[in-house]
């Protein structure tokens, strides 16, 4: 099994919450208004799975080990933007996470900001998502053995043990923090 196995069945998750924010998009901008729970629930996603989990893989395994091989211009370049991408996905998500709790303080004028981000980050997961899926994994493989490979997925595996453990670590610090 390749390494982007797992990093394909994320996509198709990261995909499902995109469809998810783009029907919450076109209710929002019916109703005139968001609830800000979903939009917490939205940027959480995106920044613990889509974020965390996956660039994290992406950004601190595969491309680190791409970075230790001979690649052509192209794939440097493709992965060079992959990189880009991820640091505007970051930035956009911590606009909508403070325009969101601006406009749960009350101030209404935050909502033309929150629908921008959303709209954003519709726009950029699914060409995102389609760059990596069809012009980067599969051919980037042909640079690894089946051993560096296997390596990588063992790899991946334990940073999506360690993330969960973290996770969970920190919501036990926070309620032990309120009692």
């Amino acid at each position: 099994m390749l390494p982007i196995g797992p990093m394909m069945i994320e996509h198709r998750l990261i995909e499902r919450m995109i469809k998810v924010m783009n029907r919450a998009l076109l209710q929002a901008e019916e109703q005139r208004k968001i609830d800000p729970r979903f939009i917490e629930t939205a940027t959480d996603f995106i920044r613990a799975y889509a974020d965390r989990c996956h660039h994290g893989k992406e950004e601190d395994i595969l491309f680190r080990e791409l970075k230790k091989k001979k690649i052509t211009p192209e794939h440097q370049a493709i992965m060079e933007e992959l990189i880009e991408e991820h640091q505007r996905g970051r930035q956009v998500t911590g606009r909508l996470v403070e325009a969101n709790s601006r406009y749960r303080k009350g101030d209404k004028d935050a909502l033309p900001e929150i629908l921008e981000c959303i709209r954003t980050l519709i726009g950029f997961y699914p060409k995102h998502i389609e760059k990596e899926d069809k012009n980067f994994f599969l051919p980037i493989m042909g640079y690894f053995s089946k051993e560096e490979k296997d390596a990588m997925l063992t790899e991946g595996y334990r940073f999506d043990a360690d993330l969960l453990h973290e996770e969970y670590q920190k919501t036990v610090m926070s309620e032990e923090k309120r009692s």
